[in-house]
C-alpha cells in the first residue's frame, strides 16, 4: 500500500481512469462483436452499418489513448475485410 501523499493520490488517479478505460473497452468489444455477428449472418447492410458505428467508437477510444492508433486501425481494417468479404462470397 502507498505511503506516501502523492502515491496515494496516484493510486486514486488510476483507479478512475481504470473503470473509465474499461467502459470504453467494453464498447470496442461489443461494437466489433455486433459486426461479427452480422457478417455471420450475411447481411452486407446491417453489417455496413454496424461497421460505420464500430469505426466510430474505435476511432474515438483511440483518441482517448485507451487503445493505440495503429491497433485501432488494424481492428478497423480487419472488420472491414470481413465486411466486404461478404460480397465476395455471395
Amino acid at each position: 500500500m502507498a505511503n506516501h501523499k502523492s502515491a496515494i493520490k496516484r493510486n486514486r488517479q488510476n483507479e478512475k481512469r481504470n473503470a473509465r478505460n474499461k467502459v470504453y473497452r467494453t464498447q470496442l468489444k461489443t461494437a466489433a462483436k455486433k459486426v461479427l455477428i452480422e457478417v455471420e449472418a450475411g447481411d452486407k447492410e446491417e453489417a455496413e452499418k454496424e461497421l460505420q458505428a464500430a469505426e466510430k467508437i474505435i476511432t474515438k477510444v483511440a483518441s482517448k489513448g485507451v487503445l493505440h492508433k495503429r491497433a485501432a486501425s488494424r481492428k478497423i481494417s480487419g472488420l472491414s475485410r470481413k465486411v466486404n468479404q461478404i460480397s465476395a462470397s455471395a
